[in-house]
């Protein structure tokens, strides 16, 4: 009689546990979507076309920053530095038009190695004289020239948060919360002003697969058991990325002129129509971007940079 009363019970919270699990039977994450009213800084002054002068410019990045510098085609390279690759954006090609001289750091290097929210103070507080004379990996320039330009990726999973956190926020982490993120990406300020003659891009993360794998079958029983939900990111990502773009957020008491944030994640989201990945790979489970989004994104990013070189006084005013 009990092991009939135990299999009724497990029966029972097994069916509850599949409804709460996958809500739309194929792994994909409900939704709410609250408004956008974030406010950018206003570069509407500065032209968007190529400057005059000849700018170095250095990209550190992983995977989907390899795959949106490249052209598209069959995949070649290596260290995530690609030529071509299926999912190319074609962000160098235009970059070498606009009189930018590319330089990657990435996979394996010195520079491109370990590039977490949370590595990033370390990162410039330590290896800023070696981040400005990095030409490509571990190579290095020897003629006392150095970067006009460095842009810095995180890789998706860095969009994964957990929830807000707690202020100020740790900049170590570990846990991967919004307050810590704040707290790691205000570390980077000090280091930045020490340097106003270089502008540096922050590049937002970009977004994750609105997907998951089912619960194996103990843990969607302990999940349903303990009434623990699963976790969803997608509002959590938006909340610190809209933060690191907004002028009344991460650059409010900044001063300088040399730090702006390109929104790849709202780009990659189509512009806040969803909070994941918009233009996602692998029949929508790989939160690599697809060649359309990474186009998208390049051609949002030069005019960009365009405008904020000259406002950093990179150039002169034209």
């Amino acid at each position: 009689m009990k092991k009939i009363v135990l299999v009724g019970v497990i029966a029972a919270v097994l069916g509850t546990v599949t409804l709460a699990v996958i809500p739309h039977g194929d792994g994909r994450f409900d939704e709410k979507l609250e408004p956008n009213n974030t406010e950018t800084i206003d570069m509407s002054e500065y032209a968007t076309t190529a400057p005059s002068t000849a700018l170095d410019f250095l990209f550190i990045h992983h995977s989907c920053g390899g795959q949106m510098m490249a052209d598209v085609g069959g995949e070649q390279g290596s260290q995530c530095i690609f030529r071509t690759h299926e999912n190319g954006g074609g962000l160098r090609t235009l970059l070498q038009q606009n009189n930018y001289v590319v330089h990657e750091a990435s996979y394996g290097s010195e520079i491109g190695e370990l590039t977490d929210i949370f590595h990033w103070p370390e990162k410039f507080k330590t290896k800023m004289n070696r981040v400005l004379t990095c030409d490509q990996q571990d190579r290095f320039y020897e003629d006392g020239r150095r970067n006009d330009i460095v842009a810095f990726k995180s890789c998706f999973p860095n969009n994964r948060f957990v929830g807000e956190g707690v202020a100020p926020g740790n900049p170590t982490g570990p846990e991967l919360t919004v307050w810590n993120a704040k707290a790691a990406y205000n570390q980077l300020l000090p280091e930045f002003a020490k340097h106003p003659s270089v502008l540096f891009v922050a590049v937002t993360a970009p977004p994750v697969a609105n997907y998951f794998e089912p619960d194996s079958l103990l843990k969607a029983i302990a999940r349903k058991v303990l009434g623990k939900p699963r976790h969803e990111s997608g509002p959590y990502a938006r909340a610190f990325n809209n933060w690191l773009k907004d002028k009344n957020g991460w650059l409010k008491e900044y001063k300088e002129r040399n730090v702006i944030v390109f929104d790849y994640y709202d780009v990659l989201t189509d512009r806040g129509r969803t909070n994941y990945a918009a233009y996602p790979t692998g029949n929508g489970a790989d939160s690599h971007p697809s060649a359309e989004g990474n186009q998208k994104a390049a051609a949002a990013f030069v005019p960009l940079l365009n405008q904020a070189v000259r406002r950093a006084g990179l150039v002169k005013t034209e």
